[in-house]
Order: C-alpha cells, then sequence, then structure tokens
C-alpha cells in the first residue's frame, strides 16, 4: 500500500511540473493497476539521444516541437545540448519561451497569422521567419515594421519522393518562383537561406542530396548567396517493420551535398522531430475485449496512436501482466481497435503477443515519442492525460524485452 501511495505522489507531482522519475513500467501497473492510458517518458533516453544527434550534424539542429511539446521532453533535449527550436505557432513560441527562455526559435511555418507574426517579433525575440509566397514575404515585412534584422527562408517545392509521410503537396515554391523569393529576400533581410523537407520518416539518404542539388539550381539562377540553407527534418527511427540505414550515412549524403554547393559562409540547419524522440516514450494500454485475434485496447487513432491507423505504423509491443503469471510461449498476431465508436479506430498492426492474451491485461508500445500525444484528441471523451516518467528501457523494436 505504501509503495502505490509512493507512485501516486509522484503521479501528481507530475501533474505540478516537478517529478521524482520511477524504476519502471511494470511497477507502476503494478501499483495502479491503471484504467486509463499511461504514457510513459525516459527523459535521460531522449536527452542521450539529442547529444548523440547534435554531435554528428554538421551545423544547427533545430527540434521541431511539433513532434512532441511536452515541457519534459523539452528539458531532456536541452540538456542534451539542443538550444534551437522550430516552432509553427505562437503557443510553440510561449511554451519554448517559457521552458527555456535563452533559447533560439525560428518560425518555420510557411503560413501565418499577422498577430502570431507581430508577436513573435516583438515579445519574444523571434527573428527568423520561413515563406514560399510574395504574399507571405510581404506579410512578415509589414507586421514586424519593415525590420532589419529579419531571416528570411525561401522553402523550396520537392518533387514528390519514398518517405513515408510526403510532404510535397501543401509548402514550398516551385524553383522558378523561389528564384524570385530568393532575390526579394536578399533585398529585404539582414539574412537569407533556402529551406525544404523530404517527408517525414525518409528512409533514402540520397534524398537530401537531390533536395541540395535542386537548391544549388535555384541559388544559382537567383544569384543569390545563401547565409543558411535548412535541410529540414524527416531523419528516420526503427520501426518493427522499417529498419532505415544508420544516421550517419544521412549526415554523410547531407555533407556531400552541401560540400558540392560550394557555400563556405553558409550555415547548416534541420529541424528533427521524430528521430530526437521517438524512443523516448512508450504507451501503456489496456485490453477491454478481446475478439479472436483482435483487441479492444483503451487508447486508439484519436489519441496517441494515429500513425498506427491509417499510415498502418507496426510499434513494438510487449505484455505486462503483474504478479508474476506466465505468459504464453506462443506469439500471435493482433489487431488493435481504439475505445471510441468510430470503426476507423482501428490499427492493422500486426501487433505479435502471446496468444493467451485477455481482458485486464496491459501491452507496453515502445517508440511512442514523436506524433503521439500531440495529435491526440479527446474525441469520444477519451484521452491519455497521465503521464509518468521512468528510469527503465522501454521495449526494443525487435519486440518484447
Amino acid at each position: 500500500m505504501a509503495h502505490t501511495l509512493d507512485v501516486l505522489s509522484d503521479l501528481a507531482a507530475r501533474r505540478r511540473g516537478a517529478v521524482n522519475r520511477l524504476p519502471s513500467v511494470d511497477g507502476v501497473v503494478s501499483a495502479l493497476k491503471p484504467g486509463d492510458p499511461l504514457v510513459c517518458l525516459r527523459p535521460r533516453l531522449i536527452e542521450a539521444t539529442a547529444r548523440s544527434f547534435t554531435s554528428i550534424f554538421p551545423g544547427r539542429v533545430f527540434y521541431a516541437v511539433k513532434c512532441n511539446p511536452d515541457t519534459a521532453v523539452l528539458r531532456a533535449l536541452s540538456a542534451g545540448g539542443v538550444s534551437h527550436f522550430d516552432v509553427a505557432s505562437l503557443t510553440e513560441i510561449e511554451t519554448v519561451h517559457r521552458l527555456l527562455p535563452d533559447a533560439r526559435m525560428a518560425y518555420m511555418h510557411p503560413v501565418k497569422p499577422r498577430a502570431s507574426i507581430r508577436e513573435a517579433y516583438a515579445k519574444y525575440g523571434v527573428r527568423d521567419f520561413s515563406l514560399d509566397s510574395v504574399d507571405e514575404l510581404a506579410k512578415i515585412i509589414t507586421e514586424t515594421g519593415h525590420a532589419a534584422d529579419l531571416g528570411l527562408f525561401v522553402r523550396l517545392k520537392l518533387p514528390k519522393g519514398n518517405a513515408v509521410y510526403d510532404l510535397s503537396g501543401k509548402f514550398g515554391a516551385a524553383p522558378e518562383q523561389a528564384v524570385t523569393l530568393l532575390r526579394a529576400a536578399r533585398d529585404a533581410g539582414k539574412r537569407v537561406g533556402l529551406c525544404f523537407h523530404v517527408g517525414s520518416q525518409c528512409l533514402d539518404p540520397s534524398a537530401y542530396e537531390r533536395a541540395l542539388d535542386l537548391a544549388g539550381e535555384v541559388i544559382r539562377a537567383a544569384g543569390v548567396q545563401p547565409d543558411v540553407l535548412d535541410v529540414g527534418g524527416g531523419f528516420p527511427v526503427s520501426y518493427p517493420d522499417a529498419t532505415p540505414p544508420a544516421l550517419w550515412e544521412f549526415m554523410s549524403a547531407i555533407a556531400r551535398g552541401f560540400r558540392r554547393l560550394n557555400l563556405p559562409k553558409c550555415e547548416l540547419w534541420c529541424e528533427p522531430g521524430r528521430a530526437l524522440v521517438a524512443a523516448g516514450a512508450s504507451l501503456v494500454v489496456q485490453v477491454q475485449l478481446r475478439r479472436g485475434n483482435e483487441l479492444f485496447i483503451n487508447d486508439g487513432v484519436y489519441g496517441s496512436l494515429s500513425d498506427a491507423g491509417v499510415p498502418a505504423f507496426q510499434f513494438p509491443v510487449r505484455l505486462v501482466r503483474p504478479g508474476g503469471e506466465q505468459a504464453s510461449q506462443e506469439m500471435q498476431d493482433y489487431i488493435f481497435f481504439g475505445p471510441t465508436c468510430d470503426s476507423a479506430d482501428r490499427m492493422a498492426g500486426p501487433f505479435p503477443l502471446p496468444a493467451d492474451m485477455r481482458e485486464g491485461d496491459w501491452i507496453e508500445i515502445g517508440q511512442m515519442g514523436a506524433y503521439t500525444n500531440a495529435l491526440a484528441t479527446p474525441f469520444n471523451g477519451f484521452y491519455p492525460n497521465t503521464f509518468v516518467e521512468l528510469e527503465d528501457e522501454p521495449p526494443s523494436v525487435g519486440g518484447a524485452d
């Protein structure tokens, strides 16, 4: 009973922002027997991942806050050496500034509300803004009072690639338009740059080289030497159905492409999200019903498992069954259904778990630090709002621990 009270006290502290990290998922589940989903953060792992990434990228690393804006995640990234942040809204700007007042932010959403531009510049000291149209450039210039210290970044549209999430359809200026914008930005800004995004969960290092080659064509056509080239995000992580090339292969491809441009006075930036935080969190869900190979669980595509829905990401899973009861050694592939009444709340997996799974069992799902709680909605009244910080290791990509 005393251990249970200690855990409950720690959970209350987590909501107040002052938490003692707990030893393990199994201990939390054993003490609390939670009926709601638990988001389990591993700040030490996030810190170590950030330290490793920043040590091998040959430039400035801006964390994409949209990926996971949790305060514990931001603190861990800061401890790991990340001091620059890619923000997409005034809310993200306020969050970073409140937690890390000395952080540098770049407002890299290509279409921004006028009021947000004004406040970002005047109140929070943001100086770097992206754009992909003449109208957006004019908006930034006007709302910052024709400031002389702007950094203006032209978002370059890339051809459709092979990333798991293609991002070529919404933002970006075609090369000929980017030439015009780069010249106009040079006239208006203190710093100018080109930025692009190869797509989320990009598995092909050469995609960055091709994008840099295209950026080089724009630079030469514009006759403008950029101060910054921003290669965006897209750096992948491993899932049970996807083993990307090693991170150093992406860094080598970027370095090769950048060297070919021969821009010795140009800074190199990137905006990783998934690569920094995916492994740093897991999700504990409970089985509410078993129907053959279908498990009905208490979180789903409208909560933290959006990527397991239509995108059909597979995640490492393991059974958590407190009390020392042994599970079957035989494994079976399952599909998941979430808790809402929408039949689209379905996750095809497959998710390999013991053949004797039953109502009441808990499942820990790994690689849940990226685009999970950040995308969760309160649809049908369900929302995973209990967070714990842990010291143990999350499920490995290969499956059960």
